[in-house]
This record gives structure tokens, C-alpha cells and sequence, in this order.
């Protein structure tokens, strides 16, 4: 006997009114488990809507174009019980039930028995409770999330590097080896983080990460854990440039136009990857060689409500320090109105974190890979420096470059340094 459902959209995160792109299904299809039924799109991600039950499409509710939230009606079906039922197999209350990561195969019983396992066999990794609703929200093909669901890898803590954040095998594979890894000696061997009940120790308030938060924790994690990072410190005199940028904002005050240290930074470092390329690159996957890059794109990090991102600003070496000044503004508009695309946010050279609006002297910024160095920008303070035979007041700006030092030694980082500070102290080299 069939029952009709009724089968809602899941709980998607922070997105609300998101556009219906494409709709998978039609009436009388017949369906499994995990089937995509529509692809929504927001401003920052697409992902598919699997069907929670096996069954028979029986009618659609959404048309393409259609925004849609939690909650809303997308589809009915006809889902038999027998059919729905091996869901129960993969649910996270019985993760034994599920098909484990592949661990090393228990030794088959032999005489004798050896008294203890080969010193070089990892021992093996337990399997890994699936979080349903974070496997259900990941953004996957029906064929990805079968193939995970048989190494009992879990969807919501891999990270796609596919179209569109889309998760492949060859993401499930290496996360399934990161686990192997993990229990060897070989790998980091990081004990679990303990469950803590902090309410017994005072009232507290759960707050939700926001999907921006969730993937740059991801990310970040990935570059600090991948990246041997160096960090650099130096400052720059901008006593002179500090003159000439608000004689700038003057000139063209009536243009609209506001020119910030941001500009003159980025103008600063394309001289400096032109004067040492190699801060200009990236490893490839294989970490052998070296991606030289010809093109400078320069990615500066906004701080909006839900989180960091990064957009980029492209042919930084080809614009006046007008135009960066102005893709800097709108860039940042786009930014906090949460209309980026992954396009807008791909393809950086090398990163900009600046807090120098908000404060502190110095910073190790994290390397945003697979760039291969990150300037830091603190806030800038007016300090007596001796110069001329006496100690006069100048501005100084604190800089604080991160690099991987695969790639990149300490003399060259503090040549970077050195280099940036001298075109910063002297707005003239900015022509050269």
C-alpha cells in the first residue's frame, strides 16, 4: 500500500527565497533514495535537493524560476514502505549499520596467532557517525553520495572543489585517506575535541555558524594544517603617502571618489611580484613544480555580518590607482550585499588583510592557498623615528607578511618586505 507525501525543502542554512534552476523529475518517475529532485541557487552556492524516500513522483509544486525557503512544498510522491525502508540502514542513530571507511582488514585467524600486529600496519580507524542533515545538504551527485555512503564518509565535512563547491570522489577519496592517515604514525594523530556540557557551569545562548563561517573554518584549517608558514614583519614610512592621498580625495571630492592605503598597497604590490615573481605563483597538485603566473590579481579581505570573504580585484598591474580605488568600493557594496560570485572571489595572486580600521600592531595572517603569500596591514601610528640627526614624528604603517615556506625562503620574504616598504615610503617609485 502506498502513502502520499508530501516532501518539503530541508533545512538549506541561512538561505531564504532561493531560485529553482532546474527540476530533476517529472510525474510517474520512478526515484531512490538520494535522487535529485530540484537545483535551487543563491548569490554564494547551488545545491541539489535530494529525495528523502524512494517512491513515485506524483506531482510538482515549484516551477523553474520559483523561489523557494525551508519548509516549502516541492514535490508529492507515492513512497512504499518497502521501499523506503534501507534508509534506515544509513541513519546516524546506527552508523555501525553503514558501510565503514575502509580501515586495514582484520588479519584472518592463523596458527599460530601472532602475538601482536606488524610495527608498520596503521591500526584501524573507526568509522565515523554520518550526520544526516549535514550529508543531506551537501552538495553532491547522486553517484557521489552513494559512493560515500559505501565508505561511510561523511558529506558534511568534505569540502568540494569541483564546480561550484560541487564534492567529487576524488574529495571523498582523500578525505577517506586523511582518515586512514590519521590513526598512523604518519599522519597528525589529533585526538578528538572532548563534548562538553557547558550549561552546568552557567546560562548559555547557541548560536548557529553561518555557511560563511563553516567554509572558510574549513578552509582556513586545510591552509594552516598544509601550509608551513613564515611570518614576516616590517613597516613602511607613509608619512608622504598620507599627504598625497588625502590631497587625492580633495581633488576629486566632488567626483565621488575616495581613495584609500588599500589602493596605494595594491599598487605596491605590483611592483613587488614584478620584482620577485616567485610571490607570484602557486605549486601545482602534484607539489613539484611551480605555477608561474603573468597576471596579477590581487584579493583584499571585507569583513560583512555573515563572515570573511575575499573578492578580487583582476589586472591590478594594468589600472590606475583611481580604478582600484573604485573597484575597491564596489567590490566591498557587493561583498556586504552578499552578491559575489565564485567567479568574483577566484584566481587571486596574492591577498590583502587589513585591520587597520579596527586596530592592533601586528597579525600572522593565514596564507589563503593555493596563493602562496598573504600581506597583513595593522593600523598605522605616529612614532618618532631619528632622522637627520634628530627624532622627528612620522606615520608608520605595520606590515605582516605570511608565506609558504615551500616555496618561498626568509631572506627573499624579508626582501619583500623590505621592497614594499621603500615604494610605500616613496610614492614616486609607485611610477617605476
Amino acid at each position: 500500500m502506498a502513502d502520499v507525501k508530501d516532501i518539503l525543502v530541508p533545512d538549506i542554512g541561512d538561505f531564504e527565497g532561493v531560485e529553482v534552476i532546474e527540476i530533476m523529475v517529472s510525474p510517474g518517475d520512478t526515484i531512490s533514495v538520494e535522487d535529485p529532485l530540484v537545483s535551487l541557487e543563491s548569490d554564494k552556492a547551488a545545491m541539489e535537493i535530494p529525495s528523502p524516500d524512494a517512491g513515485t513522483v506524483k506531482e510538482i509544486k515549484v516551477s523553474i524560476g520559483d523561489k523557494v525557503s525551508q519548509g516549502d512544498l516541492l514535490v508529492t510522491m507515492e513512497v512504499s514502505e518497502t521501499e523506503a525502508a534501507p534508509v534506515a540502514e544509513v541513519t546516524a542513530d546506527e552508523p555501525e549499520r553503514a558501510a565503514p571507511v575502509p580501515a586495514v582488514e582484520p588479519e584472518k585467524p592463523a596458527a599460530p596467532a601472532p602475538a601482536k600486529a606488524p610495527a608498520h600496519r596503521p591500526p584501524p580507524v573507526a568509522p565515523t557517525p554520518v550526520d544526516e542533515a549535514g550529508f543531506r545538504k551537501a552538495y553532491a551527485s547522486p553517484s557521489v553520495r552513494k559512493f560515500a555512503r559505501e565508505l561511510g564518509a561523511d558529506l558534511g565535512q568534505i569540502t568540494g572543489s569541483g564546480n561550484k563547491d560541487r564534492i567529487l570522489k576524488e574529495d571523498i577519496k582523500a578525505f577517506v585517506k586523511k582518515a586512514l592517515t590519521s590513526g598512523s604514525t604518519g599522519g597528525l594523530g589529533v585526538a578528538p575535541m572532548p563534548e562538553i556540557d557547558f550549561s552546568q557551569f552557567g546560562d548559555i545562548e547557541t548560536q548557529p555558524l553561518t555557511r560563511i563561517n563553516k567554509l572558510t573554518g574549513q578552509f582556513l584549517h586545510r591552509n594552516w594544517v598544509t601550509v608551513p608558514h613564515v611570518t614576516q614583519f616590517d613597516e613602511a614610512d607613509i608619512t608622504e603617502l598620507e599627504k598625497f592621498r588625502k590631497q587625492l580625495n580633495e581633488e576629486h571630492k566632488n567626483e565621488g571618489i575616495r581613495v584609500t592605503v588599500l589602493a596605494f598597497l595594491m599598487k605596491a604590490l605590483v611592483s613587488a611580484l614584478k620584482e620577485y615573481p616567485r610571490f607570484n605563483s602557486s605549486l601545482d597538485a602534484s607539489g613539484e613544480n611551480l605555477v608561474l603566473k603573468k597576471y596579477i590579481h590581487i584579493g583584499v579581505a571585507v569583513d560583512t555580518p555573515d563572515g570573511l570573504v575575499v573578492p578580487v580585484i583582476r589586472d591590478c598591474d594594468r589600472k590606475s590607482l583611481i580604478e582600484l580605488a573604485n573597484e575597491l568600493i564596489e567590490a566591498s557594496i557587493k561583498a556586504r550585499d552578499k552578491k559575489l560570485s565564485p567567479a568574483d572571489m577566484s584566481g587571486g595572486c596574492i591577498s590583502i588583510s587589513s585591520l587597520g580600521g579596527i586596530g592592533g600592531t601586528a597579525f600572522t595572517p593565514i596564507v589563503n592557498a593555493p596563493e602562496v603569500a598573504i600581506l597583513g596591514v595593522s593600523r598605522a601610528q605616529m612614532k618618532p623615528v631619528y632622522k637627520d640627526g634628530e627624532f622627528v614624528p612620522r606615520l608608520v604603517l605595520p606590515l605582516s607578511l605570511s608565506y609558504d615556506h615551500r616555496v618561498i625562503d626568509g631572506a627573499d620574504g624579508a626582501r619583500f618586505t623590505s621592497f614594499l616598504s621603500k615604494v610605500l615610503s616613496d610614492t614616486r617609485r609607485l611610477l617605476l
